[in-house]
């Protein structure tokens, strides 16, 4: 079996789960009902508070549903050392005000290796192939 992660759940707050076994997110949900406006933003608490193993980063990224059906984004970095409530922020993208209920999903934790580079100041990058070459300079 894989690795796990320790999580406290408020009493308000629902465990995070995934809906398969090869989901890469866990699904993090709303722990109130709440009405995000249109072209507005809503912050969520959700009760879950997690101990990320070490050597990770919890990355919040987007339902995919929520973001193609209804113009609903989100987005946030938990570092390996937060043991604080997870919040999320939603953003409306649209132009229809959405309701958000208790247990409706508004996220997903996903959990990555991450690297702790120094960072070394230098006079020039010397780079790759591709050099400052960027924002479309490969064609459609």
């Amino acid at each position: 079996m894989g690795i796990s992660i320790n999580v406290q759940v408020d009493h308000h707050g629902f465990t995070p789960r995934r809906a398969h076994l090869t989901d890469a997110g866990l699904d993090i949900f709303a722990e109130r009902d709440e009405v995000v406006k249109a072209h507005s933003s809503a912050v969520f608490y959700t009760g879950v508070h997690v101990q990320l193993p070490e050597n990770t980063v919890g990355i919040l990224k987007s339902k995919s549903g929520l973001n193609v059906k209804h113009d609903i984004t989100s987005g946030g970095t938990i570092d390996e050392g937060y043991d604080g409530e997870i919040v999320v922020k939603l953003y409306n993208n649209g132009d229809t005000d959405y309701t958000v209920l208790r247990g409706d999903k508004i996220t997903q934790l996903v959990i990555l290796p991450c690297l702790y580079p120094w960072v070394h100041v230098v006079d020039k990058i010397e780079g790759g192939e591709r050099g400052s070459s960027g924002f479309g300079s490969t064609g459609k």
